[in-house]
């Protein structure tokens, strides 16, 4: 996964995607619910419409997901998942072939299916915790592995979740998780911190303070800040008020080594990392 030259480099079910600079990862909520964008594209005619509108603005991987996994979101059956997102990835994949497709879901069925549709990258909010199948099933593909950490799962996670220190505990965590996932044989797997995933405000903050603690592992870091409540709550907005602060976070993960921003706003974030380029150029020291 990493190229003589220092860079992550990507096997995406055969495709290779170079992160020698930080790239962008666009959301496709496929959701009726989802916190900030729930219902606006879950018909296969506005989700193509918005795969479009994220590709021109230059999302490298398009990331697709029929589980709301907010706080408090009621539980659907497999069924009901893969239903929300099958016609849609079957239509994403021929309308736009050279796409990345990533899939949100923590199921090893739904992760099987949708590889055999042409997905590329498996992105699970679990790691691999709440379906023990998962691991071994990336494994049979050439999927890269978006293991993301969550403290119990989206009905229970932000009921009192504790850490002894939060960066350090998720640190030891992952070091776990991908030493089981390199065994199963996953060739490729980035990591996700998880913010708001079973984490307080504080803890949150704690952790963005901290995400360069992640470089030790060397594997790609991903980093989901984009409308989170860590954001609109303490300034009393609502999320689709929150992209000038998203992007101030932004820069703060860029500047501690994130390699791929997951976002709704993807010309911004992309407008950020090219600013975060010029600025870690012209000052080697702050690489």
């Amino acid at each position: 996964m990493i190229e003589s030259k220092g860079y992550f480099v990507l096997n995406c079910n055969g495709v290779p995607l170079s992160l020698e600079f930080p790239i962008v990862m666009g959301i496709l909520n496929l959701t009726p619910d989802s916190f900030s964008d729930g219902g606006n594209f879950n018909t296969p005619e506005k989700a193509i419409r918005r795969v479009e509108e994220m590709i021109n603005e230059g999302a490298k991987i398009i990331d697709i997901g029929g589980y709301s996994s907010r706080p408090d979101a009621p539980h659907i059956s497999e069924a009901e998942e893969i239903k929300r997102i099958y016609d849609p990835i079957k239509i994403i994949r021929r309308e736009f072939p050279e796409t990345i497709l990533s899939i949100d879901t923590f199921r090893a069925t739904v992760a099987e299916e949708m590889l055999g549709l042409g997905a590329h990258i498996i992105n699970d909010i679990s790691g691999g915790l709440m379906d023990r199948d998962m691991i071994k099933t990336v494994a049979l593909s050439a999927a890269p592995y978006i293991m993301m950490h969550i403290q119990g799962t989206p009905q229970t996670m932000q009921q009192s979740p504790r850490y002894d220190e939060v960066a350090t505990d998720i640190l030891k965590h992952f070091t776990v998780r991908i030493k089981e996932a390199k065994i199963a044989g996953i060739k490729d797997i980035i990591i996700d911190p998880g913010f708001g995933f079973g984490k307080t405000l504080t803890q949150n903050y704690q952790l963005l303070g901290r995400l360069s603690l992640f470089r030790e592992l060397g594997i790609p870091l991903m980093i989901g800040l984009s409308r989170k409540s860590m954001i609109y709550k303490p300034l009393n907005i609502n999320p689709l008020q929150t992209l000038p602060y998203t992007t101030a976070l932004h820069w703060e993960a860029l500047r501690q080594g994130a390699n791929i921003l997951r976002t709704h706003d993807i010309k911004t974030a992309l407008d950020i990392v090219a600013l975060y380029k010029i600025f870690s150029e012209s000052n080697p020291k702050h690489r």
